[in-house]
């Protein structure tokens, strides 16, 4: 079993940088795919990035150049720096596991419990 733990959320402003972290425990997650996820209120979970276990990054073109997704397999954690935020991108921003890997929500093996980014215009 996994637990995955999201960080780093926040208030900030339109233009402004995050650094979001999400910390695995229970095993090691070298051999698993990482996603962050977002979901806004009424709407369904957005895929925002994934980097898989050769930390081959990938990204939704509505982040793309904007988001960088990194892992630190020693320490069990997956990063995603968010740069150039926009008001739109207010969600609560989810970590995922996975062996496999997709750009959908479905068929991830272990998920967080979500940190809140709030952009403000």
């Amino acid at each position: 079993q996994v637990q995955l733990v999201e960080s780093g959320g926040g208030l900030v402003q339109a233009g402004g940088s995050l650094r979001l972290s999400c910390t695995a425990s229970g095993r090691t997650i070298n051999s698993y795919a990482l996603d962050w996820f977002r979901q806004a209120p009424g709407k369904e979970p957005e895929f925002v990035a994934l980097i898989d276990w050769n930390s081959t990054p990938y990204y939704a073109d509505s982040v793309e150049g904007r988001f960088n997704i990194s892992r630190d397999n020693a320490e069990n954690t997956v990063y995603l720096r968010m740069s150039s935020l926009k008001p739109e991108g207010t969600s609560l921003y989810y970590c995922a596991a996975a062996t496999g890997y997709g750009m959908s929500a479905k068929g991830k093996d272990y998920w967080g419990e979500g940190t809140q980014v709030t952009v403000s215009s």
